[in-house]
């Protein structure tokens, strides 16, 4: 997320309570998770295992629960629970706006756009040319829809990241990391009935130009789709996985988290991605391999239930 204006290190300091490593006078230009970082962002880091990710990635600023000397070009913010710093930011600027309207008046819609009743559009959405949104379909804050975009009914593009960090103390709950990002669907998409589309943590989900969805497909947090691709019905995509152009996934495939699906893959219905896979090849089973050889073995496998050699 982009700040709309940046914001001092002294005033991120006041805010979190936390204690400067590094340049008092630098500016934050922006929050964002660690994959997603550039120069001028903010982002967190609360266990050993990920500091030197953080500490090298292009972030120009770490919350981190440990005291040491900034590397070169960048500020640390020592704080005890990071997490709890990183939220307390999201919610100060990207705070809940309540609606009051179905329809917001912060909302941007094209010409020739059309929306059927009881369609929820949140504040400052923009949705381009020559759309059909059907009933019931909820759109929240920030979104962006391309051109010539079909959303059929009972969609929820928007939604909060599945995103929670667990505590024990005083008792064992989840804790909730605030979503601040977006879902950005661009042009010629067509989504199926009762699609839900998390939006980014921090960043973007996007569906690429041309992509179709056909029924109650989830796509997680950060995900990123490619142009042209297509994912038939009860698929689940989990966050921060990348799809690249015209891959299919047929019906029911699960897709595992922080993972590359390569160009022209095609993944068989009911199939587990448990690892990312190469482009233009077909994919069967769980975990997923190339369908060729899962065929190959389950013939095998029935050979010898039957007795046969």
């Amino acid at each position: 997320m982009k700040l709309i204006s940046p914001v001092s290190v002294k005033d991120i300091a006041a805010l979190t309570n936390a204690e400067i490593i590094g340049d008092p006078n630098a500016q934050v230009r922006g929050i964002n998770e660690i994959h997603k970082v550039v120069e001028g962002d903010l982002t967190f880091v609360d266990h050993p295992k990920y500091y030197e990710k953080a500490l090298q990635s292009a972030a120009s600023f770490v919350i981190i629960n440990q005291k040491m000397d900034a590397p070169a070009g960048k500020t640390l913010f020592y704080h005890v629970d990071p997490f709890e710093a990183y939220v307390s930011l999201v919610k100060r600027f990207r705070p809940f706006e309540p609606a009051n309207k179905s329809i917001a008046e912060s909302a941007i819609i094209g010409e020739g756009t059309h929306i059927q009743p009881n369609v929820f559009i949140g504040n400052n959405v923009k949705i381009g040319k020559g759309c059909l949104i059907h009933a019931n379909v909820s759109i929240y804050d920030h979104c962006e829809i391309g051109d010539y975009v079909i959303i059929q009914s009972g969609c929820v593009i928007g939604g909060d990241a599945f995103y929670f960090k667990k505590r024990t103390t005083p008792h064992t709950f989840y804790d909730k990391l605030e979503s601040c990002g977006r879902v950005i669907i661009q042009d010629y998409v067509e989504l199926g009935a009762s699609c839900t589309i998390d939006k980014g943590v921090s960043g973007d989900t996007i569906i690429g130009w041309g992509s179709k969805l056909d029924n109650q497909v989830h796509v997680g947090h950060g995900t990123v789709i490619g142009k042209n691709c297509l994912i038939a019905a009860q698929t689940g995509i989990a966050g921060k996985t990348k799809l690249e152009d015209n891959v299919i996934l047929w019906g029911q495939v699960g897709v595992n988290k922080d993972l590359v699906i390569g160009e022209g893959a095609v993944v068989l219905g009911q199939s587990g991605v448990t690892k990312s896979i190469e482009g233009g090849k077909s994919y069967f089973g769980t975990p997923a391999q190339e369908s060729k050889a899962k065929l190959k073995e389950m013939a095998i496998l029935k050979r010898f239930a039957e007795g046969k050699q």
